[in-house]
C-alpha cells in the first residue's frame, strides 16, 4: 500500500480539529422539500467529483423529524451506502465530548472553570500551572500542540497500532515554552483536551473513559459510541479511505489507535448517536443554563478545525456557525479516514452531521482543495435543510 508523507499521517491523525464564509444576517429558511434536495445534489456531486470521497452520509433533524441523506458506498468494492447505524472515527468532535464531561461536572460542582493545572495536575510543568479549565476548553491556553513534536512523531511511527497511556502524552511538550500568555490569544490545540481529560480524571478519581460513560454516554444514551485505546473500529463500520497518487482508494478505518488521539479525537461512534450527541450537548440535558451561558462568550473568527460553515467563532468546546440560513452550534474534526461536522440549534431542536470517508480540509493541497470546498457547500446545505421551514 503506498502511505501519505507521515506529516499528514500524524496531523490528520489528530487535527482533531482560506474560510469560504458568508458574513451577514440570514435570509429566509428554504422550505423543506427544496432543501433536502439541494443537500441531496451536494452529496452526490461530491462523491462523483474527481478525487472526492468513497462515502458521504447526512443526517437532518427538525423536531421529531429525520431525514438520512446517504451516497457512494460505506465500503469500496461493496454496493451499500453508509448508514446512520454505521460505525465510524469521529476525529476532533471528540474535543466536544471532553468538554461535555468537563462542563457536566462544572454544574454539579466538581471543577470549576477557574481550576488551574496547577490545582489538578500539579505535576504538570511550573509554566503550566496558571493554566485554567475555562482556558484549555476555549484553546487559550497556549499549550504547545504535542502532535507538532518531533518525539511525538517518531513515537506514533513506531507504534502506530498501540498507544501511549494518556498521561505520558503532553510530556512530549512538558519542556517547551507556552506559546503565548494563557488567555491573551486563540490557538487550536490538540494538547488542552489532553489536558481537560486528565482534570476530568484528578477531579472524579476516575478513568476519564468512565467519567465520559456516566456524564454523556448514559444520560442521553449513546450506545454506540466509546472511546477504545486500540485501532479497531467496530462492524459494520464507514470505511475511512486516503487516495494514493494515482486516486486508488486506500482502507486507512484501522492504522492507528485511537489512544494516540484519546480525549482529543479518540471516540469511536455513528452518525445517529453523533446526531443524538450534539442535540444534547447544545440543547442543554447535560448541564444547566449558567454553564452554557459561560460557554457562549464566543471568540470571534475563532476558527474550528477544520473550518465549519460559514464564519466561525469559538466558545468552551463548542463553535458557532452563521451562514447564509442562520447559525448554529457545533464542532467539526478531520482525521485519517475521515472528516466530520455537527451541529444544532441553540435549543437542540435541529440538528445536522456531515460525514465523509476521507480527510480534507482547508489546507489540502491541490486540487485536493477542491473536495473540501465541495465539502463546504453541503455542509452549508444540511445547516439551511436543518433549519428549513
Amino acid at each position: 500500500m503506498t502511505m501519505p508523507s507521515f506529516a499528514l499521517l500524524v496531523a490528520g491523525t489528530l487535527s482533531l480539529l482560506v474560510p469560504v464564509a458568508r458574513p451577514g444576517s440570514a435570509v429566509a429558511a428554504p422550505k423543506p422539500a427544496a432543501a433536502d434536495t439541494a443537500l441531496d445534489r451536494s452529496l452526490r456531486e461530491l462523491v462523483e467529483m474527481p478525487g472526492g470521497p468513497p462515502g458521504a452520509i447526512a443526517l437532518v433533524q427538525r423536531g421529531s423529524s429525520l431525514r438520512v441523506h446517504a451516497f457512494g458506498v460505506a465500503a469500496v468494492g461493496e454496493r451499500g451506502r453508509p448508514r446512520k447505524s454505521d460505525y465510524m472515527r469521529i476525529a476532533s468532535v471528540a474535543k466536544a465530548f471532553s468538554g461535555a464531561v468537563a462542563l457536566s461536572l462544572v454544574d454539579a460542582g466538581k471543577l470549576s472553570l477557574d481550576d488551574t493545572i496547577g490545582q489538578r495536575l500539579p505535576s504538570q510543568p511550573v509554566a503550566w500551572q496558571s493554566v485554567t479549565l475555562r482556558q484549555l476548553l476555549a484553546h487559550t491556553s497556549g499549550l504547545p500542540d504535542f502532535t507538532q513534536n518531533d518525539a511525538f512523531q517518531k513515537a506514533v511511527s513506531r507504534s502506530l497500532t498501540v498507544a501511549l497511556p494518556p498521561a505520558a502524552l503532553l510530556a512530549f511538550v512538558a519542556g517547551k515554552p507556552l506559546v503565548f500568555t494563557p488567555g491573551t490569544q486563540y490557538q487550536y490545540s490538540n494538547s488542552d483536551n489532553i489536558a481537560v481529560g486528565l482534570m476530568v480524571e484528578a477531579a472524579t478519581g476516575t478513568s476519564y473513559e468512565d467519567a465520559l460513560s456516566t456524564q454523556v454516554l448514559r444520560p442521553l444514551p449513546l450506545h454506540r459510541t466509546s472511546l477504545p485505546a486500540g485501532p479497531e473500529v467496530p462492524a459494520p463500520l464507514i470505511h475511512g479511505y486516503d487516495l494514493a497518487d494515482d486516486g486508488t482508494p486506500e482502507d486507512v478505518s484501522e492504522i492507528f489507535a485511537s489512544g494516540w488521539a484519546w480525549a482529543s479525537g479518540g471516540i469511536i461512534s455513528t452518525p445517529a448517536d453523533l446526531n443524538r450527541f450534539i442535540r444534547g450537548y447544545v440543547g442543554g440535558k447535560l448541564f444547566g443554563r449558567k454553564v452554557r451561558a459561560q460557554q457562549r462568550r464566543w471568540i470571534p473568527n475563532g476558527g474550528s478545525e477544520p473550518t465549519g460553515p460559514g464564519t466561525n467563532s469559538s466558545g468552551l468546546a463548542l463553535f458557532r456557525y452563521r451562514n447564509r440560513c442562520g447559525t448554529m452550534l457545533g464542532h467539526t474534526g478531520n482525521t485519517f479516514g475521515f472528516t466530520q461536522f455537527a451541529a444544532a440549534t441553540p435549543d437542540g431542536s435541529r440538528s445536522t452531521t456531515v460525514s465523509i470517508s476521507l480527510q480534507r480540509t482547508q489546507d489540502s493541497p491541490g486540487w485536493q482543495l477542491a473536495v473540501f470546498q465541495a465539502l463546504r457547500t453541503a455542509e452549508e446545505r444540511a445547516v439551511c435543510a436543518a433549519l428549513a421551514r
